[in-house]
């Protein structure tokens, strides 16, 4: 092998890796704003991507709708979802130990996926893609990039601006970052901590369907457990760039995709997730806080 197909492997790779570590990352910042406000794992966050993605398979396949308002359709009831879920599953233990809030996460996720299979059986559905077809070549049509990995990444990096807008900017992001800091004080100030909370899972929510969309459009296979894999990634994702850190969401999830690509391609992929987590143990082990965190001490 020349150099020239070597280092065309090599950017073949790193775009791939790219495009899937976008769709970590978004799915990602939904867990590091609700930990970051609300200092609890939403682990059935993963699922509601399934849900989103399903939604938008039935707008746009069998009700024949255009593409962008299956998006929005999914946006929608995702939204909804996830105020529901705060609501219902999460408000009550709002003063609970973090190990009661976990193990009711973990009901809630396999609620939404035994639900799934009532509503839309257990079988494989062909989700199409939301992205029309093609590519975009480079040196002379030796490496091609499809338009959904140019989508994926483009629509990565403008969540990522218009969030941190929305938390430095506007009064309500600026009210996260106070009930993040301390929701005590946040509400001796006026804020409604509650409401503040429920408007993060419901952006956080609404960023999941989006990510659900643009997965099963390059990985088109969608059933009830879809999200799970890719949800404990993001997990993942989001701890390895420090889990509260909107950067580290990003910077996390793109790694975490890069990592996955090349290990799937150079190793071996039946490996690529073992690796993939190994990498995030060495990492915490010589930076628990993750790669952008901030370690907190607590006063005794």
């Amino acid at each position: 092998m020349d150099f020239s197909s070597l280092l065309l492997g090599l950017l073949d790779n790193l775009v791939r890796g790219l495009s899937l570590g976008s769709v970590y990352a978004i799915i990602a910042l939904g867990y590091t704003m609700v930990y970051g406000i609300a200092k609890m794992l939403n682990f059935a966050h993963g699922d509601v991507i399934m849900v989103g993605a399903y939604i938008c398979f039935f707008a746009t396949s069998t009700y024949g709708l255009p593409p962008v308002v299956g998006i929005l359709l999914s946006m929608a009831v995702c939204t909804v979802l996830g105020i529901v879920i705060e609501r219902l599953a999460y408000k009550p233990l709002r003063q609970a130990p973090s190990l009661a809030v976990l193990i009711t996460a973990i009901g809630v996720s396999y609620f939404l996926q035994n639900a799934a299979q009532l509503l839309w059986t257990s079988s494989p559905k062909v989700f199409s893609s939301v992205v029309p077809k093609g590519d975009v070549s480079f040196f002379g049509g030796q490496l091609s990039v499809t338009y959904l990995t140019i989508v994926t990444i483009v629509v990565c990096v403008v969540i990522m601006l218009v969030l941190t807008f929305f938390t430095n900017k506007t009064k309500m992001g600026k009210a996260m970052r106070a009930c993040s800091e301390d929701k005590g004080a946040a509400q001796l100030m006026g804020i409604d901590v509650n409401a503040t909370i429920s408007i993060t899972f419901a952006i956080g929510s609404a960023l999941a369907a989006i990510a659900g969309v643009l997965l099963c459009s390059a990985y088109p296979n969608l059933t009830p457990t879809t999200g799970s894999m890719p949800g404990i990634k993001a997990f993942t994702a989001a701890v390895f760039g420090g889990i509260g850190s909107i950067p580290g969401a990003l910077l996390g999830g793109l790694l975490l995709g890069i990592i996955e690509i090349f290990a799937g391609s150079y190793i071996s992929t039946q490996l690529s997730n073992a690796i993939v987590f190994g990498v995030l143990i060495i990492v915490l082990l010589v930076k628990p806080a993750g790669l952008l965190g901030k370690k907190i001490r607590e006063k005794v």
